[in-house]
């Protein structure tokens, strides 16, 4: 049933700046003309202190790209021709955004730099390089870098003060990355002698070089980052101001499996770093990965396990992680794929309730303007499709409600994986004698088979092992040094307690891989272990060659498996013998209950269902929730009474049933964002704020429906095709119409 309400376009200089209320002059169905004061706030004033959602962006603000998250984060500090640096800045700051910065601490537009007109020195040799000598480009004499103390000085001197000299104290240095294949141009033979006190050794020609060349490149970017950031600390704090310091950056997943060398965890502990932006998208979570002998994309489950390694890296600290998604990706594909993977990602993300802050998108300007494949079969390319921006528009909205939450993702939880930055240190761009570790299986080969059986494996990170908070929670580990160290020996004994204790640790490994000899803390000084599990093992009290078996250890067990985790997911059903281990210890030894397998993962949050079903699961059955639901992945909002969601698929759905203040007009969803609403006794207005180009649908609940006719009046023109439906069984509306920037006054009556 189509019905009225009333529609206002709102004038951004009129409303926001100049007034603080105003007057409208409204038609009532009797025909006669009536007075409303609503209330304008500039929404500047109230987004002031939000940061909940963000994205970045290199462009000044434009009216396609105004997607109303709290924070734009402004990328780059060069000037333009036509524009500086501060100028760039204050565009945003004008349209209402709090403005933090960003820029690449590896690569970036630092051509001043490198051409010695920053200090009349030339620093291109300061690239990274390969063994063929060939320098690894980022983009036009834009190298990945070797950071120098004299790189961290321009760093210091020409970007950071300039962008707190601009008022904004929050910096975000990203992409600490250094190739696994570079690591033989002189700038990096300088670092090595400097850091070792011996010759550079070229990485090729063992898997110590590798692993010390590897642990080198980690040590320069914690090094660059610790100095970037704490002068920024200081600086702003000479200036009376606080400045934030954030690192985005890949998950130790991802960064292991693309052989990128980065601090990752270990930053989590400097007084310096206040936090991350977990860059994970469609483009990282589609590298293939092994399960059941196959190879091939797993987006969804990869995404899990990304964002659960970057939640586990922060949590125990108490650093802020922002969750990143992508509707689109870096490599060219088409609107379909796009949405499919977006939305799986998505979904994973929410999944973690621990967490509510988000970048919700990078690069606005690629995603509105750029031109994408039609479909997959076609060389046709095309803007962004309207009901994909509607979309997309629906789904950032709806992260500004997202609640936090104590509800758990449904399955059987208290199962960890532990990881350790270590796992960078193990990969290499050619073969290694003697060690093979394909498509980061080691690390799969624990995660995966419990994962596609609908279990939520936990990450937990070695170098977090001090933080209490790391243990909480997790009754059974699952452990392995097959592709990757301890960096301490002070690990273990962590470990060796909460064992102890009565945690069930299954320690999966042959320890018959050539890293296992490098020079480290376990076989130097006074320690002469031949691997580092026998350290372990010995703080244990068992047998430091334990051989595969069980072992008590205080209240706790060990359980050796002479295996290597990939042995479980390079071959079909070569994981059964593993999970019927870990069943039977998770519950005769951690007494956790019931390992339910399932083919599926259901959160309730707040108002959100959140659902995944699982392809290559344990059944093939469709996952239904009922009740009256909104399909957020649905650019119509449809309003259902059941969703069927089939394995390999996701679904997003807000439940009315669980509206808080039910009674209350309120937007449930929408394709904007809403301000300055006003609730009346039998009336309720808003403002709608959304890029231009772009068209509206928003669901709004409403006591009764609206009587009164449709008016769409703005101050310059009339909105047209505005498309209103009411569903009296859930009690909303569907309202429809063309975004616009400066904003859409909507007023109900009933």
């Amino acid at each position: 049933m189509k019905t009225n309400v009333k529609i206002f376009l709102l004038g951004w200089i009129s409303l926001s700046v100049m007034f603080s209320s105003c007057k409208w002059e409204v038609n009532t169905q009797w025909g006669k003309t009536t007075t409303q004061s609503i209330k304008i706030t500039s929404h500047k004033d109230e987004n002031e202190k939000k940061e909940k959602t963000a994205f970045q962006t290199s462009g000044p603000w434009k009216p396609v790209t105004d997607i109303r998250a709290d924070v734009a984060i402004v990328y780059g500090a060069n000037d333009r021709k036509d524009q500086n640096f501060e100028q760039r800045v204050n565009t945003w700051r004008e349209r209402g955004y709090t403005t933090h910065f960003m820029t690449g601490i590896a690569w970036g537009e630092y051509q001043d730099y490198f051409t010695g007109k920053w200090d009349g020195e030339w620093h291109l040799d300061e690239g990274q390089v390969t063994q063929k000598g060939d320098t690894i480009w980022h983009g036009h004499m834009v190298p990945y870098i070797v950071p120098s103390l004299n790189f961290i000085k321009y760093m210091q001197e020409k970007h950071i003060k300039r962008v707190i000299d601009a008022g904004i104290d929050a910096i975000f240095l990203e992409e600490p990355e250094f190739w696994a294949r570079a690591g033989y141009s002189e700038a990096f033979k300088r670092e090595w002698k400097e850091y070792y006190g011996f010759d550079w050794r070229p990485q090729h020609e063992s898997p110590e070089n590798t692993y010390l060349s590897n642990k080198l490149k980690y040590h320069l970017y914690y090094r660059a980052l610790n100095e970037c950031f704490t002068y920024a600390k200081e600086y702003g704090k000479s200036k009376g101001m606080d400045v934030r310091c954030y690192v985005p950056t890949h998950s130790l997943v991802n960064y292991s499996q693309w052989q990128i060398v980065s601090p990752e965890a270990s930053l989590a502990s400097l007084p310096c770093v206040d936090g991350y932006i977990a860059q994970v998208w469609t483009g990282t979570s589609r590298e293939p990965n092994y399960y059941n002998g196959v190879a091939k994309e797993r987006v969804f489950e990869t995404a899990f396990l990304e964002y659960g390694c970057m939640e586990s890296m922060t949590a125990p600290t108490g650093r802020k992680v922002f969750f990143l998604t992508d509707p689109i990706e870096d490599w060219p594909r088409d609107w379909v794929d796009y949405k499919k993977n977006y939305q799986a990602t998505f979904t994973a993300k929410l999944l973690y309730p621990n967490n509510n802050n988000y970048e919700v998108m990078p690069w606005p300007d690629r995603i509105y303007e750029g031109l994408y494949k039609t479909s997959p079969d076609s060389d046709k390319k095309e803007r962004i499709p309207r009901y994909y921006s509607t979309q997309i528009q629906v789904m950032i909205n709806s992260l500004n409600q997202m609640p936090l939450s104590d509800n758990k993702v449904n399955g059987s939880g208290g199962i960890s994986v532990l990881m350790a930055n270590s796992l960078m240190f193990q990969r290499a761009p050619a073969p290694i004698k003697g060690y093979e570790d394909p498509q980061l299986s080691n690390f799969y080969g624990q995660a995966l088979p419990l994962l596609k059986r609908g279990v939520p494996v936990h990450i937990l990170h070695l170098e977090n092992v001090s933080y209490p908070e790391t243990w909480k929670n997790t009754k059974v580990l699952l452990m392995t040094y097959s592709n990757m160290k301890p960096l301490e020996e002070k690990v273990h004994q962590y470990i060796a307690d909460w064992v102890k204790k009565g945690g069930v640790l299954v320690y999966s490994t042959r320890d018959t891989d050539p890293f296992q000899t490098v020079q480290e803390w376990w076989n130097t000084g006074n320690n002469n272990y031949q691997a580092p599990s026998q350290h372990l093992f010995q703080l244990m009290g068992i047998n430091k060659d334990a051989k595969e078996g069980e072992y008590a250890v205080g209240k706790g067990v060990v359980c050796v498996i002479r295996k290597d985790p990939k042995e479980f997911v390079l071959q079909p059903n070569s994981d059964r013998e593993f999970i019927a281990t870990v069943k039977r210890l998770y519950e005769e030894k951690a007494c956790a209950g019931t390992l339910e397998f399932k083919n599926n993962f259901y959160l309730e949050r707040g108002p959100f269902d959140l659902i995944s079903v699982l392809d290559e699961g344990v059944s093939t059955n469709p996952y239904k929730v009922q009740g009256q639901l909104i399909d957020l992945f649905d650019p119509t909002l449809p309003v259902l009474t059941e969703k069927i969601v089939h394995p390999g698929e996701q679904a997003y759905l807000y439940n009315i049933g669980r509206v808080a203040e039910p009674d209350k007009p309120q937007v449930l969803a929408a394709a904007c964002r809403v301000y300055d609403e006003e609730v009346g006794e039998r009336t309720y207005s808003f403002v709608a704020k959304s890029p231009s180009n772009t068209t509206n649908v928003m669901r709004v609940l409403l006591p009764a429906e609206p009587k009164l006719k449709v008016k769409a009046v703005t101050l310059e023109q009339d909105i047209e095709n505005v498309n209103f439906t009411w569903d009296a069984s859930s009690r909303t509306g569907c309202l429809n119409f063309e975004n616009n920037p400066d904003g859409v006054y909507v007023s109900f009556e009933w």
